[in-house]
């Protein structure tokens, strides 16, 4: 049995705990991430990095090779079929990215790997954790094949069944909604444009079409129960009932398709000791509004942060109050991607009254520019 040792231990290697390893080996520290599978997804679910977390990643040079492969798209709306309930502008938005940037994980997954890679980390796999304790001094975590690692802290990004959430007896409260949802990235002709993301609202449910780089769109819809491989006659139908009406959506090809349950739970805390909580480790909720993976950046990069310092010499009272502002955060976000799945699933009955409702407050500007700082996360700086 082999024991190695670092200054922080990283477990799960998606884009939330590349983020964290990025960071900390910049700012100077030794680190040692691993993750349990044999290699990186090549297909996501995540499809959306906001100007905030742009902003973020800048100073870790990873920005500049993603905004350059990304879609810029300055207008984020909510329509009832054709009708524009609120329009969300990006493009006045004080930022030097003033749009969603349309991207697929796998791409924000590479770019954040090369970074690392430059960096000199190579990341272990598949080395999966099987246990994680926890003394006055040092985290170690042992790995399936027997090996341990030894560190100063350890963040946990190894996503919704984290083992490292559950070896900390961190309790993970919350629920999961009633519907599953299906996740299709397709080639499309008709009437859905290239500069916009759109949350449709329907009696059966919300659908999500959003543009992505080479021509391909996203979509992403709730459904009772959505089939496990999602085929061209079942997306177009969902558009259908759904999506643009006057100038219908064609399905031409279905790139890669799959479902997948939501839950919306978080973390009963971020931190235990030495141990911090990062991504879906801490927080899942809906996709609508475009936050997980966003936030879960967000929390890698304060983590980071934060633990450099303590590192340095910092009082560790600095990561309890990093744990208790990141659930503030998180609950908060939680809240408006709530809201939004709500009301995209309101009941038949109540539908004009809501689209009465949410075009009043679309023509504010109040509402709009509101919304447009909560959904790129610049409300967050």
């Amino acid at each position: 049995m082999t024991t190695e040792i670092a200054d922080v231990l990283i477990v799960g290697a998606g884009p939330v705990g590349l983020t964290a390893a990025v960071a900390l080996t910049q700012l100077g520290h030794d680190v040692v991430i691993v993750d349990g599978r044999a290699e990186g997804a090549n297909t996501s679910r995540a499809a959306v990095v906001h100007p905030h977390t742009l902003e973020l990643l800048e100073p870790y040079g990873v920005t500049t090779p993603l905004v350059g492969r990304g879609l810029h798209t300055p207008d984020f709306t909510i329509r009832d079929r054709d009708q524009v309930l609120i329009a969300v502008p990006f493009d006045k938005l004080p930022t030097a990215y003033p749009y969603a940037l349309m991207i697929s994980q796998a791409d924000t997954e590479k770019f954040i790997l090369e970074r690392l890679t430059e960096l000199g980390v190579p990341v272990r796999r598949p080395a999966e954790v099987i246990t994680v304790v926890q003394d006055a001094e040092i985290v170690t975590a042992t790995l399936a094949d027997g090996e341990q690692i030894r560190a100063r802290y350890l963040i946990g990004a190894d996503g919704l069944h984290s083992t490292v959430r559950e070896q900390a007896g961190i309790g993970f409260s919350g629920g999961s909604y009633a519907e599953s949802f299906s996740l299709a990235d397709v080639r499309v002709s008709g009437g859905v444009p290239k500069d916009e993301v759109i949350l449709y609202f329907s009696p059966a449910g919300l659908v999500v079409v959003a543009p992505l780089p080479d021509g391909v769109y996203r979509i992403v819809a709730t459904v009772d129960e959505a089939p496990h491989e999602p085929d061209i006659a079942f997306l177009q139908r969902l558009l259908d009932e759904r999506g643009p009406k006057a100038q219908p959506a064609v399905v031409e090809e279905v790139v890669w398709g799959s479902r997948f349950r939501v839950h919306h739970r978080v973390a009963d805390s971020f931190r235990d000791r030495r141990i911090l909580l990062a991504g879906d480790a801490a927080h899942v909720h809906s996709p609508a509004g475009g936050q997980g993976m966003n936030l879960g950046i967000e929390d890698a990069v304060t983590a980071a942060t934060t633990l450099s310092r303590v590192l340095r010499g910092e009082p560790q009272t600095l990561l309890d109050e990093h744990a208790a502002a990141r659930r503030r955060t998180t609950e908060s976000v939680l809240s408006i991607a709530g809201r939004l799945t709500s009301l995209a699933t309101m009941p038949a009955t109540v539908r004009p009254l809501r689209n009465i409702a949410m075009r009043l407050a679309g023509r504010t500007a109040l509402v709009r520019d509101k919304l447009a700082w909560r959904l790129s996360g610049l409300d967050r700086r």
